[in-house]
């Protein structure tokens, strides 16, 4: 069975001895950027490496200009292949965030070819409060060569923003308002963008929704539009991810990621800013 959108840690649990199953540890804090692997080193998955968003998961400039780049389509094969990433491996990823930067990572596997991934619903925070297995140190796999090719329709560049037909912010509704602006130098969001938190994905227990809730959510959202013609963007292009898995997991397909997000968008100051609700 291949797991493409969510898995839980029960499953995961009978599967850690699969030779076949590669595990990324993906915690990170925007805050504090070593925190996530040190964090990792004291106690993780047994059997998970370890990614870093800035230096792993983002790239030189090269389709955006955001906050978080998106590595070339050569650095990501690169990084997969370091990971050990064969064309059959199922991947399971997770971070302590809700799948807030591991599904950054579940794009890009997908945006390169490989379907066989799944983030671990509820996260390491579930992982451990379950009392499941866990390994200190670091770890890593034999690399392996991956090539594969982008699917380029599905990345949204800075010069298509203005003729997208519907266009969907994940951050908070505050920072969508332009009430308030923690990261970036200016507040509000692109003319014309509705709003869906990112958060809104799971409960107070931590885990995802189930995949009739998030359906309704989704369609009372979107409406009669296809799929093609939804575009979502957040602060630099990671969390908006949470909200492709999201829709994925509820069976709507795949919507289109504008990568460069709010942090590209607002650097021009000649570029419109609006602050409606």
């Amino acid at each position: 069975m291949v797991y493409s959108t969510l898995i839980g840690c029960e499953v995961l649990e009978q599967n850690l001895a699969n030779e076949n199953w590669i595990l990324v540890d993906c915690r990170f804090n925007l805050q504090d950027t070593d925190s996530g692997f040190l964090a990792y080193e004291q106690a993780h998955i047994p059997g998970a490496v370890y990614v870093h968003l800035d230096d792993d998961l983002c790239g030189p400039p090269i389709t955006d200009y955001g906050r978080h780049p998106l590595p070339s389509p050569t650095a990501m094969s690169a990084l997969f292949g370091k990971l050990g990433i064969k064309k059959e491996s199922q991947v399971i990823v997770y971070d302590d965030s809700n799948g807030a930067f591991a599904s950054r990572l579940w794009w890009m596997l997908r945006f390169m070819g490989h379907f066989a991934v799944a983030v671990l619903d509820g996260g390491y925070n579930a992982w451990h409060r379950a009392r499941l297995p866990e390994r200190e140190g670091v770890e890593s796999n034999l690399p392996v060569r991956y090539a594969s090719m982008p699917r380029a329709a599905w990345l949204v560049r800075l010069d298509e923003v203005s003729d997208l037909p519907f266009l969907v912010d994940s951050r908070s509704p505050e920072r969508h308002r332009g009430e308030i602006e923690p990261i970036d130098p200016r507040a509000g969001h692109i003319p014309g963008s509705i709003n869906y938190f990112y958060q809104q994905n799971w409960g107070d227990d931590g885990l995802y929704l189930s995949r009739e809730m998030l359906r309704e959510r989704f369609e009372h959202l979107l409406g009669e539009r296809p799929i093609e013609d939804v575009t979502f963007y957040c602060g630099s292009g990671v969390t908006a991810c949470v909200n492709l898995l999201a829709l994925d997991h509820a069976g709507l397909g795949n919507a289109r990621l504008y990568v460069g997000s709010w942090g590209e968008w607002c650097k021009d100051p000649n570029r419109p800013v609006a602050t409606d609700g």
